[in-house]
């Protein structure tokens, strides 16, 4: 695998279509569809974030548009994410769900949409909705989310266009390299969700050793990590300081062995639902 380049803030990886996508960014699960939502996505953009992620089941797309729209930053210049979720998929309703995004996003396009999870026997249709809207020109690149290795295979044996990327739980106890392997095989570019294990990384002693190393906190260690592994990362928080730490990560290098190291905590322990097991 090329060694991804990181250079600043600013920096991206480039999906396989060319497009660019920021390879750090917002996650704003859990963040409140008001003032809350509204001025983190000022902040961040403010502090030089140019990436954006939420999604229609985080009923917080129209806080997230007016942030956008508040913002002295130009729409050209932020890639904004939302995903399509289990209820709504199958071809038409996909297609509805898209507007119905835009529409609360204030948006006239999106620059990555993505299928929440692999809903069984409805996920192949959703992607049929996403290559037309990608097709369409609404959306500058489609992709997945929660998908393993076998859901992948089976969208591409039939797609027409390869998922540009996959978004899947990511942190020290869930790493999933051979996922991430057969995604670089495949073009797919790799994305963190919940890369702090939702608070539970900064519990986690090797990690407190890294930072006392590093002279780095725990946040911009693993997000530092998540960077170095070619994996595009949104860590979530709604506090202007907080948001500007995690962007504070491009002023030292984990070590190929430190980095080896938080690969081997991998123990396949989740957070959130397993991709096979989810009933939502």
């Amino acid at each position: 695998m090329e060694h991804k380049k990181i250079t600043d803030i600013g920096g991206s990886f480039k999906l396989h279509n060319g497009v660019k996508m920021p390879y750090l960014g917002l996650g704003t699960y859990q963040a409140d569809n008001d003032q809350e939502v509204i001025d983190s996505v000022k902040d961040a953009l403010e502090i030089g974030y140019r990436h954006i992620d939420t999604a229609s089941v985080y009923e917080n797309e129209a806080g997230v548009g007016q942030g956008i729209k508040e913002s002295p930053v130009a729409r050209e210049d932020i890639f904004v994410v939302s995903k399509v979720w289990n209820s709504e998929q199958g071809y038409d309703s996909t297609l509805q769900s898209f507007e119905d995004s835009l529409e609360r996003l204030q948006l006239d396009y999106l620059d990555l949409f993505l299928i929440h999870w692999p809903v069984k026997g409805k996920y192949k249709e959703t992607w049929r909705a996403l290559e037309y809207l990608y097709d369409q020109k609404k959306v500058r690149a489609i992709g997945v989310s929660n998908f393993l290795q076998h859901h992948l295979e089976d969208l591409l044996t039939d797609c027409n266009v390869i998922p540009m990327v996959n978004q899947m739980e990511f942190h020290p106890y869930v790493v999933q390299q051979d996922l991430i392997d057969f995604c670089n095989k495949n073009t797919i570019q790799y994305e963190a969700w919940s890369p702090f294990m939702q608070g539970k990384v900064f519990d986690l002693d090797i990690c407190k050793e890294l930072s006392k190393k590093y002279n780095k906190s725990v946040a911009q260690i693993i997000l530092r990590w998540n960077l170095q592994k070619g994996v595009v990362t949104i860590p979530k928080s709604v506090h202007s300081n907080r948001i500007a730490t995690n962007a504070d990560i491009f002023d030292f290098e984990l070590s190929n062995g430190d980095v080896a190291y938080l690969d081997s905590l991998d123990r396949g322990e989740r957070i959130g639902a397993h991709p096979d097991h989810f009933d939502f």
